[in-house]
Order: structure tokens, then sequence, then C-alpha cells
């Protein structure tokens, strides 16, 4: 048999079984378009993402190279902030003109000025300062840490206002502001965990042994159903945030790091470092449908959803002499 077409066979299949492992209906590839692919001077791993919308900002956590980098998709240039240490969450902050950079290494949470990069202000964490949530009406930065804590800071005087107790260190977190909860992946306790945000104590522990590593999780707070992927063995469960019951559960990409919800079209995408970005149906109803399965870089995890701009962020780490991109994708709705 020549090689070219045994290679060509084994391409197919392949295909084929990742659509099928994913139980992918009517898998289409249009809902995302490439529009443009923009270089980054960074090695190693990229981790968390963040966006300044009114002036179309991307702030990419390079952990691997120790810098952030702030791409704007406009002119397609790059700026950096050196010297950082492990930076693994960021969070813009509109109302001050801020970007907040939180350090696995050092455990800070350092400010700095969107324009000038200027430090305005550091708090430091004991440790493992990691991933970010800025709630823009109450001004709270939500950054998890350590072996296991949430610490609360308030946005405009840089303070920290309180901290929650974690049974181990927090991955991916969400709030649903209507139930007033928060919902935190704990892989290490084998749980996600419900923290009452007026109380800031856990009030309830979804437990599971299989399937495991449930890092990126993302929430619909209208329907209050809670999105979590997991990724031993590759799994997306989704939650009644009400009653922690299991709604549905359906196989995903591998490695997935990053996850959204979007109420508008009611899609679910997925990314995940095994090389493809899983786009779902999930209708009010919950019966959800694979619509797309986007093939990705291999290790190319961390993404950002823009539904104001109608766009999805995917970072590309250096990989087998290839330079790091952040790929910029437009969402067209299938009609």
């Amino acid at each position: 048999m020549n090689f070219v077409y045994l290679s060509q066979l084994l391409r197919a299949l392949l295909l084929v079984v990742t659509f099928e492992s994913c139980n992918a209906q009517e898998i289409t590839s249009n809902i995302l378009q490439l529009e443009k692919s923009i270089p980054l001077q960074v090695k190693g791993r990229i981790d968390h993402l963040d966006v300044n919308l009114k002036d179309q900002i991307i702030y990419v956590a390079a952990l691997g190279n120790n810098t952030l980098e702030a791409v704007d998709l406009k002119t397609g240039k790059v700026r950096s902030i050196k010297g950082l240490d492990e930076p693994q969450g960021v969070a813009y902050i509109p109302q001050t003109k801020e970007i907040l950079v939180a350090n696995g290494g050092t455990g800070d949470c350092v400010f700095y000025d969107a324009l000038s990069f200027k430090n305005t202000g550091t708090i430091h964490l004991n440790s493992d300062a990691d991933d970010v949530r800025y709630d823009s009406v109450s001004k709270k930065i939500y950054v998890g840490y350590g072996e296991g804590g949430i610490a609360i800071i308030d946005a405009g005087t840089h303070q920290q206002l309180g901290d929650i107790k974690l049974p181990a260190h927090p991955e991916s977190f969400q709030l649903d502001k209507d139930l007033n909860l928060l919902f935190i992946n704990i892989p290490d306790a084998h749980m996600v965990g419900v923290v009452d945000l007026k109380k800031l104590t856990l009030v309830n522990k979804w437990l599971r042994s299989t399937p495991s590593a449930n890092f990126p999780m993302a929430v619909d707070s209208v329907n209050h159903r809670v999105f979590v992927g997991y990724r031993h063995p590759a799994k997306l469960i989704v939650f009644d945030g009400k009653s922690g019951k299991e709604i549905s559960n359906m196989a995903i990409t591998g490695d997935a790091d990053d996850l959204y919800y979007d109420s508008k079209t009611n899609y679910v995408y997925v990314s995940g470092g095994s090389g493809s970005i899983n786009i779902y149906e999930y209708p009010k109803n919950n019966i959800a449908k694979q619509i797309a399965n986007v093939a990705t870089r291999t290790g190319a995890r961390t993404s950002l959803l823009i539904p104001q701009l109608s766009l999805f962020v995917l970072a590309e780490r250096a990989d087998g002499g290839k330079p790091a991109d952040l790929l910029i994708y437009k969402i067209d709705k299938i009609q």
C-alpha cells in the first residue's frame, strides 16, 4: 500500500474516532472562522487570559516566560510586563484601568496601570496565587491560592477584604450572583465546592472519585447550571446549581483547561491540550449536541470567549520549532 495513501487513511480514521469519542452529531466546522494569528515572543506554558473590551486588548499570563503579554487585537502589537514570577491569573479592572496579575511563584497579586504598566499596589498571599475572577458590580476580585483558599480583594482600595478556606488548592471557580453562591473546582479533594458568598464558607460538597481532575468550569447563571470539565477520563458533567444533581454527562477533548457557556447562543466551548476545541449546543432542555470540533496545535488548551465581540481566542504555546501564537476566531452562529 502506498505510504502517502496509508497516512491519509490513518488520519481520516483518527478524525472519525475523535468525533465518535465526543458523541458528535451533525458536526460542522464553520462556527469558528480563523481571522488572524498574532505571534508571541514567549516560551513555555501559557496560563489564563483576560480582555480589556473598550481598547480590545488581550492580556496573556505567560507563565513559562515570567511575563504578561498585552496584545492589541486591532493592530497586532504586543507589549510585555517582565520580571514576574510564574504569572497564572490575570484580570482587567475597567473602573480603575488597572491589571491584576496573580503570581504563582511568590504568591503576590500585583496591580499595574494598564497604560504605563507602573506597579500601583501589591497584595501578598502565602503561595501559588492562581486563577482570578473579577465581579464588576461589587468591584471585588477573587483569587484562588495556596493549599486551599480564595482571597477577596477590593479593586478600588487594593485591600484584602476576606478569605475563604478550602480543603485543597482551587482551580477554576465561578459565581452565580442570583443564588449568591461560588462554585469551585477542587480536584485534589475530588469535589466541586459550593460557597455561600455571604457567609464565605463551604455549604456543600459535590464529591466523586471518578471522573477526576476537574479543572475548567463555566456557569449558566440564568438556568443555574454548572458545567465542569474533567480530565480522567475526559468528561463534561453538568450539575444543577441548586441541588447539585447531575443533569448530563458527555465525552470531551482531552486535557481540557478552559470551558465557557454563552447564554446568547446556548453554545458550550471546551479547549483541550490534546489538540481540539469542542463546541456543543446546550439548550434549556439539556439535550446537548456537539456541533463542531476544531483541530488545534497539541498543548493549546488556554482560551478566552469574548461574546461581546463574537470572538474566541486560543493561545498556542511554542512547540516543535513553531513559535507561540494567539489565534483569533470569529464566531458565526449556525442559523
